[in-house]
C-alpha cells in the first residue's frame, strides 16, 4: 500500500490521480497498510479536500469523482465507492476490526489462481489446525507472531481464527481489532505447523507466552493473503473509537 520512493504502490497511484483530478495535493489515510504482494478487496481510506461537494458527487448527470478515477487508474487498482465521511471518521483509527483471508491449496491448484493462492507440498489436517486455532482467540500479546517495530504494541484482540476447506482451497479466516506487522502470515504459518503434524496444539498455545518473535514460526508468502473487509462502529461512535485506538494497550488494561 504505502508510498515508497522509486516503487509503484497503491497509495502512490491513488494520490497521483486524486491530486491531478482535484488540482490540489491529496494525502490518503488507510485502514490497513498491506505489505508488498498482499491483496486488498475491502480496503478503506480517507482524505481531506477543499473541492466542492458538487465536484465530488454531482447531483445531476455529471461524472462523479469515483467514475473519473475509473477512467484513469491502472487496471490493477479500482475505487468501488466514494462518499462524504461522517464527522469524526478516521479510516485507520475509527476501525473496529479488520478481516483477512489467507488461501492455500494442498491439491491441484487452478493455474489462474496462482497469484492469489499458495500451493502446499503435502496435505493438511484442517480439523486439527482449526481446533488448535481456537486457543489464540481473545486479547493476547502476539509478539511471537510479529516482526517487532520500535514503540509499537503487539497486544491485539483476535476475534475469529478459522481454518476451513472451501471447494479445492483451504481458507484461514482471521478477524481482529488490528494486526501487527506480518501477524496474519505468521499465524497461518504456525497453524500449518500443526496441520502437517510437525507441531502440536500445546506448542501453538505456548507461543502466546513468549513475549518476543519466535523463529520457529514460518512467515507465509504475501500472495495468499487478502484484506477482505474493514468494520466501523455507528457514526456517533467514530470519534470515540478513534481516540480509544490511539491509546497503547496493555493486557488487563
Amino acid at each position: 500500500w504505502a508510498v515508497q520512493s522509486g516503487l509503484r504502490t497503491v497509495q502512490g497511484e491513488l494520490e497521483l490521480w486524486l491530486s491531478r483530478l482535484l488540482a490540489e495535493p491529496i494525502t490518503l489515510t488507510v485502514a490497513g497498510r498491506t505489505d508488498a504482494g498482499v491483496h486488498a478487496r475491502g480496503q478503506v481510506a480517507h482524505f481531506d479536500t477543499s473541492a466542492p461537494l458538487a465536484e465530488l458527487i454531482p447531483a445531476g448527470d455529471g461524472p462523479s469523482l469515483c467514475s473519473r478515477l475509473g477512467r484513469v487508474l491502472p487496471e490493477d487498482v479500482i475505487v468501488r465507492r466514494l462518499s462524504v465521511a461522517p464527522a469524526g471518521f478516521d479510516a485507520r483509527f475509527s476501525a473496529s476490526w479488520r478481516r483477512y483471508v489467507y488461501r492455500l491449496c494442498d491439491g491441484l491448484l487452478e493455474p489462474l489462481a496462482r497469484n492469489q493462492v499458495v500451493k502446499l507440498r503435502s496435505a493438511i489436517d484442517v480439523e486439527a489446525a482449526n481446533a488448535a486455532a481456537q486457543q489464540l482467540i481473545g486479547l493476547h500479546d502476539f509478539a511471537a507472531f510479529c516482526k517487532p517495530r520500535e514503540g509499537a504494541t503487539t497486544i491485539r484482540e483476535l476475534r475469529l481464527l478459522e481454518v476451513r476447506r472451501v471447494a479445492e482451497l483451504i481458507e484461514v479466516d482471521v478477524r481482529a481489532d488490528a494486526f501487527a506487522h506480518s501477524m496474519v502470515r505468521s499465524l497461518v504459518g504456525a497453524l500449518l505447523e500443526v496441520g502437517n503434524r510437525r507441531r502440536d496444539a500445546e506448542w501453538l498455545a505456548a507461543m502466546l507466552g513468549r513475549g518476543e518473535r519466535c523463529g520457529e514460526i514460518p512467515v507465509m508468502p504475501a500472495k495468499g493473503l487478502t484484506l477482505e473487509e474493514v468494520g466501523y462502529p455507528p457514526a456517533g461512535e467514530l470519534a470515540a473509537r478513534a481516540e480509544q485506538a490511539r491509546n497503547v494497550r496493555e493486557i488487563g488494561g
